[in-house]
């Protein structure tokens, strides 16, 4: 049997990490590309996910660190994003090893036959999963690396971080980590944001905000063909305040009529009277996909009519881009 043939007999886990903050929407898409790889992805939000490769590895007929190459090339090409891809036999390994590479993006690989060694050089610090406390703990008693860490008997490191984390640790710094890889997708939800220049006091303008981000979210529903059953508001405030509100849509809905409606009735319950606002962020929730939407027929001539006019704007912007057209508040406050 090959070295090839060996190491498609055994896990082989791939641990993805993404640039810190990215938007909710370019996660998704890098979720995409992972799953062209393997049907088996584990989204571990808000930036990170786990790929099972054996079977990727049959399909491709590629080795470990190829599909790792090939992997970053497509979501730089594609998105424009650098990924840090870690790989080894288990969650621990693949998860370690991404995090070793430094910013913006590469490709780490460790052989099955060679992660103990591998985990043994690295700083206790380095192993996933271990905290800063649980790191000060161990460094406390002179254990300052992996391979120290795994001489010690486990009944010992019990003893300095606790029961299940102590045993947990003692595992993993020997390279045992039998959590499989669980197909998980992203929950459903879709999240648009604005950040405002200077602190926005002005009641107009931050309304203006909010129809703009009402819109763009339609319009990412609509294009994604899935509607919302509930939105989100957050506000940001200068001295890092925040607020938070959640309410659902008496339909689900991608139409701006519906969200702009309850996304007014959340502003309103904020109260905002003088706070100082820094930046706004909108979330559809509970999304289903818009053929799962009853139609049902209205009597409302002017819903109507908006409803076909939001068609024909739709139509537009596919056509000549996103920010041709849009509500008059918006583009006066833009200009």
């Amino acid at each position: 049997m090959s070295a090839g043939e060996r190491a498609r007999q055994v896990s082989t886990v791939m641990h993805v990490r993404c640039p810190d903050r990215l938007p909710e929407e370019a996660y998704r898409q890098v979720l995409d590309q992972l799953a062209d790889l393997s049907p088996v992805v584990q989204a571990l939000p808000p930036t990170a996910a786990l790929v099972e490769l054996k079977g990727a590895l049959r399909y491709h007929g590629a080795d470990v660190r190829r599909l790792g190459e090939v992997l970053r090339v497509r979501t730089l090409a594609r998105l424009g994003i650098d990924v840090r891809v870690g790989i080894g036999p288990s969650v621990t390994v693949a998860a370690t090893a991404s995090a070793r590479i430094t910013e913006p993006g590469g490709v780490l690989a460790v052989a099955p036959d060679r992660a103990a060694a591998w985990l043994a050089t690295l700083p206790v610090d380095a192993l996933h999963g271990i905290g800063p406390r649980q790191a000060a703990a161990l460094y406390d008693y002179g254990i300052h690396s992996v391979g120290l860490l795994a001489a010690v008997p486990a009944a010992t490191v019990q003893r300095l971080l606790g029961g299940r984390a102590g045993r947990l640790a003692a595992d993993r710094a020997r390279g045992i980590d039998p959590r499989p890889v669980v197909p998980r997708a992203l929950p459903a939800s879709a999240t648009v944001r604005h950040a405002f220049p200077r602190h926005a006091l002005d009641g107009a303008r931050v309304r203006a905000a909010l129809l703009d981000l009402v819109v763009q979210l339609g319009q990412l529903l609509r294009r994604r063909g899935q509607a919302a059953q509930a939105l989100t508001l957050s506000l940001r405030f200068a001295g890092n305040g925040s607020w938070e509100r959640t309410r659902r849509l008496t339909a689900p809905s991608a139409h701006d009529d519906d969200l702009r409606t309850l996304a007014y009735q959340l502003m309103d319950a904020a109260g905002l009277q003088r706070g100082r606002l820094t930046g706004l962020a909108l979330k559809g929730e509970d999304l289903v996909g818009a053929d799962q939407v009853a139609e049902q027929i209205s009597l409302d001539a002017a819903r109507e009519a908006r409803l076909t006019a939001e068609e024909a704007v739709d139509r537009v912007r596919d056509k000549f881009g996103p920010r041709v057209i849009g509500p008059a508040t918006v583009f006066r406050r833009a200009s």
